[in-house]
């Protein structure tokens, strides 16, 4: 019989955690996000103090937020590393749920672990507690059930034992990767059991790299050499195999143009020659005209969401075919594709093996350079004769572009910056990380955090908006705290300019989104500077371009974040790339400006193709 060493729940959970490694010696779970409450502190909470630096503790300001430090944390790490979050049972938990579900839509590893109710029903109903009138076994955790890869509840110590090894499996499979959720009992978490000692053992956990299947291959590898048009469209997969460089190596040998998802943005340098930048809704006029022609379409990673498909407009050529490399099944098969089930390196390795020597016919690079040009035009500074109007979204991202250098990583999350990045931003290998699988605004200031701790050689700038930023920017005290140093650019369009714009191209009126068009007795006049000072960061107001270049520069000398606020015009677009995206319009009951919105709307529809 083997040895036992008698633990709390709690504590053999975390002695767990920490001896879990990666290939390169490193603690997988770096550490966990903690906010205590009576669902955690006694069992939980104790356990974390007393194992220590062995597994690091740190204390978020919401739960909501510290969840997305540490998803952009695993996303900064291409998946190879990843952190836990701990709440009590209650609102702590279910403000974790938005979190969940953001790792859940980008495949992104983060552990779960809200406290829960009593397992032994004696106080019940505990405080916090949802009583489900038909129902027993429920509690507010089940809401964590549509939004993890794999859930468990621990309602006695030696669940532990299955559980925990099943969290990290799915954590660190490539194919099913994403949010695990323990909900951990809190009157277990502080019972003792006689764990067995070898389940301490020190673990190492590799991911699989698997191989294509070589039929699959043989028939991709026939649709490519039949192709005259072929086109790569790049998506997160490539990073989260580490096949950037493939990639590029395949598209030269191959000469096959490419282009990127939001996820998959950075993958090869925009200074590649056949790097056409993005396709769909915020894509370049190149890429997608060079979609539209395209007669077969290589996804590699990707989900081929709508903003990359424009809603299933942009590739229109009616003899295309759609391919799609994917690790996970489900991703490899939609909308009737030609699948790949395998790794994205492994698969381009087997692709260019059974192409030999094939290229595919050229492409017209006029069109790349001629985007180019246009991006030029759009970022440059204001003219002298426009130096009193506000700046647009493109000149605020040019001043940005013109600062950073080659170690520098910009991140955004929602509102106008996604899509005005995606289409203007020139993108280094690794210096671009967005979150638009669920676009949640409030991730940008706790993300920038979150990829700041991945990178730390790296500079770190966080675009965000005055409406985003309104909604979480607590855990910028937290970055003051920790001492971890980033600049955001504040963009203050006063109110939701993104959607403001969408609402006038579906034909709506304005209305509640700008804060002039909202039932409001007075006007705000938020001093985002002093909001941000308050909290410790170095703030400034920017009074225009060449100042807020001056300003990203100045910031890399500080320990602490530096947030940048620069006024802008809410009403222009990006001025350059673009393509419909379904948004549906009101069929009956308005005005002429909805009648002629839906006769677009229904013009473009019609265009739609939804499967091969």
């Amino acid at each position: 019989m083997s040895n036992t060493i008698r633990l709390t729940a709690a504590q053999a959970m975390v002695r767990w955690l920490a001896v879990q490694m990666t290939e390169e010696g490193e603690r997988f779970i770096e550490g966990v996000w903690a906010i205590f409450g009576h669902g955690n502190v006694a069992g939980l909470g104790e356990a974390l103090h007393g194992i220590g630096d062995r597994l690091p503790t740190w204390r978020g300001q919401n739960e909501q937020t510290m969840a997305h430090a540490a998803i952009a944390y695993a996303k900064t790490k291409a998946r190879r590393r990843a952190m836990a979050v701990t709440s009590s049972i209650g609102p702590g938990a279910t403000n974790m749920v938005t979190a969940a579900a953001l790792a859940h839509v980008n495949r992104l590893p983060v552990l779960f672990i809200p406290g829960d109710v009593f397992a032994n029903r004696r106080p019940d109903p505990v405080l916090q507690q949802i009583e489900d009138f038909d129902d027993g076994t429920v509690s507010a955790n089940d809401c964590f059930r549509p939004v993890s890869r794999y859930f468990d509840r621990i309602a006695r110590p030696e669940h532990l034992l299955t559980a925990l090894p099943r969290a990290l499996r799915v954590m660190t499979d490539p194919a099913n990767c994403g949010p695990v959720c323990l909900a951990f009992c809190q009157d277990v978490q502080a019972e003792a059991y006689d764990y067995p000692e070898t389940f301490f053992a020190p673990r190492t956990w590799r991911i699989r790299r698997p191989e294509p299947d070589p039929r699959e291959v043989a028939d991709v590898a026939a649709l490519l050499r039949a192709a005259r048009r072929p086109v790569i469209v790049a998506g997160g997969g490539v990073i989260h195999s580490g096949a950037e460089e493939r990639l590029a190596t395949f598209a030269a040998q191959h000469n096959i143009p490419l282009v990127e998802t939001q996820a998959g943005k950075g993958a090869v340098s925009w200074q590649d020659e056949r790097n056409f930048g993005s396709p769909g809704v915020t894509g370049s006029d190149c890429a997608n005209r060079l979609c539209a022609e395209a007669d077969l379409v290589l996804g590699v990673g990707t989900r081929f969401q709508d903003f990359t498909t424009g809603s299933w407009t942009v590739f229109a050529n009616p003899a295309r075919r759609l391919v799609s490399i994917n690790l996970a099944g489900y991703d490899a098969n939609k909308h009737g594709a030609t699948g790949i089930v395998g790794d994205a390196r492994a698969t381009l390795d087997a692709l260019s093996l059974a192409l030999t020597e094939h290229r595919a016919p050229d492409f017209d690079a006029e069109a790349r350079r001629a985007w180019h040009a246009k991006v030029a035009a759009v970022t440059a500074p204001p003219a002298e004769v426009h130096r009193n109007a506000l700046p647009t979204d493109a000149q605020v991202i040019g001043a940005v572009q013109r600062a950073t250098t080659e170690r520098s990583i910009v991140m955004c999350a929602a509102g106008t910056m996604p899509g005005a990045l995606q289409v203007l931003w020139q993108a280094s290998p690794g210096g671009y990380h967005m979150e638009y699988g669920y676009s949640c605004m409030g991730y940008e200031v706790a993300g920038a955090m979150g990829v700041k701790l991945a990178a730390p050689d790296r500079e770190v700038i966080c675009f965000v908006g005055d409406g985003s930023y309104m909604m979480a920017n607590s855990e910028l005290a937290t970055a003051v705290m920790r001492r971890v140093p980033f600049t955001v650019v504040l963009t203050d369009n006063r109110g939701y300019g993104c959607i403001n714009r969408l609402q006038a191209e579906c034909g709506g009126a304005a209305f509640n989104n700008l804060y002039e068009d909202c039932n409001v007795e007075v006007q705000p006049e938020i001093d985002f500077v002093a909001h941000a000072a308050a909290m410790g960061a170095h703030a400034e107001k920017v009074t225009d371009i060449a100042a807020l270049e001056a300003g990203i520069a100045a910031a890399r000398g500080r320990a602490v974040p530096s947030v940048l606020v620069i006024d802008t015009d809410p009403a222009p677009g990006t001025g350059a790339g673009g393509h419909w995206w379904d948004v549906a319009v009101p069929q009956a009951g308005g005005p002429e400006r909805l009648e002629q919105a839906r006769a677009r709307y229904s013009r473009n529809a019609a265009a739609q193709r939804v499967a091969d």
